[in-house]
């Protein structure tokens, strides 16, 4: 890594960036490391971004969405003003930790969840505390309850998989009245359910989605928050205040097409569920120990090896997973949920590891 320049902010000489996963310049791997849909985006979506709208690039897109906020909010069952836009989720979620969090409010989430929560704490200079996860690695809805801090879960969690029922968050979400809730549904379509009809109930929970995952658009960097208008408001004055152009024309066109095409991606989010679960017998054939993931990803264990070794060999066999070298999860390796054809070419190359 290149060394820090003299000149940066003391206040940035500890922060500790987000590793993204592995992204080859060549298409010699299966990549099944960054939870990317290994389906293309709805035929409807790529006859969206035509030549005309390539050509209006030149101009300025519209700094509120509004034609995608409208179709969004007619999908989701809200008004318009129960919604914002971001460039993809982890934009939402950077203001999410500007506008709750402060030297006043620190911040909550799960030891073992999505790395940029830890990110955003250090960057912001918030008082962050991590929840131990149990020992199954499912999140104990009662260590959130009466917590007196802005909570932030993935649900479902990643890279664990597990999913809190909607009662469950609902009992958080009431258990903390003076502080924002935010639940980060990035894989909520591939078997949880979502919590956005209980914003209409509580202002004070905030649901982020996003559309890299079970849209096919990851790309396209789109996310969106739901949630109060107030609080949709409060998120608003930071957005303007940072980039109202932050959504680009043909990413507003691609998003608008997406909805419009759901059927199509219900049928390749059930596809992507068979194929998990196909995959985790199969791994667990093979003597593998799993998580029971609602997510487009499987958490895999083999006991007797740890998971240095599982990516590194998957790696030199020209498939690519995702291996964190953290504490209680160090032994796993996260396994995207590609197409059945990749993912037995996973299961070919772990047997001709492990010598099956």
């Amino acid at each position: 890594m290149t060394e820090l320049s003299r000149f940066l902010s003391s206040r940035f000489s500890g922060l500790k960036a987000y590793v993204p996963g592995e992204q080859p310049k060549d298409t010699a791997y299966i990549k099944l490391n960054t939870n990317e849909s290994p389906y293309p985006p709805a035929p409807q979506v790529i006859e969206a971004i035509s030549r005309g709208e390539i050509e209006k690039l030149r101009l300025y897109g519209d700094p509120e969405c509004t034609e995608l906020r409208k179709t969004l909010a007619e999908y989701c069952s809200v008004t318009p003003e129960h919604l914002m836009m971001g460039n993809g989720s982890d934009e939402i979620l950077s203001f999410v930790f500007m506008a709750y969090c402060d030297k006043n409010t620190g911040v909550s989430y799960p030891d073992i969840s999505y790395g940029f929560y830890s990110v955003y704490a250090d960057l912001y200079g918030i008082s962050s505390e991590e929840i131990p996860l149990k020992e199954n690695f499912a999140i104990d809805p009662e260590d959130y309850r009466n917590r007196g801090r802005t909570i932030v879960l993935a649900n479902p969690n990643a890279p664990t998989g597990l999913c809190l029922t909607v009662e469950d968050i609902e009992k958080i979400v009431a258990s903390n009245p003076d502080n924002v809730v935010i639940i980060d549904e990035a894989y909520i379509d591939f078997g949880g359910q979502s919590c956005i009809p209980l914003v209409r109930k509580y202002d004070n929970l905030l649901v982020v989605q996003t559309y890299s995952k079970s849209r096919s658009l990851a790309g396209a960097r789109l996310g969106y928050a739901v949630g109060n208008p107030a609080l949709i408001h409060d998120l608003n004055r930071l957005r303007f205040s940072v980039n109202p152009y932050n959504v680009s024309r043909l990413t507003m066109l691609a998003g608008k097409a997406a909805i419009e095409a759901q059927p199509y991606y219900d049928n390749k989010n059930a596809e992507i569920i068979l194929t998990r679960e196909y995959a985790s017998a199969k791994l667990k054939e093979l003597g593998f120990l799993l998580t029971d993931s609602r997510a487009n990803f499987i958490l895999a264990k083999y006991p007797g090896m740890g998971g240095s070794a599982l990516y590194e060999g998957l790696k030199a066999r020209g498939i690519l997973v995702r291996h964190f070298n953290k504490p209680r999860i160090s032994d796993f390796v996260r396994i995207t949920i590609g197409t059945k054809e990749q993912m037995d070419a996973m299961i070919l190359s772990l047997e001709e590891m492990l010598g099956i």
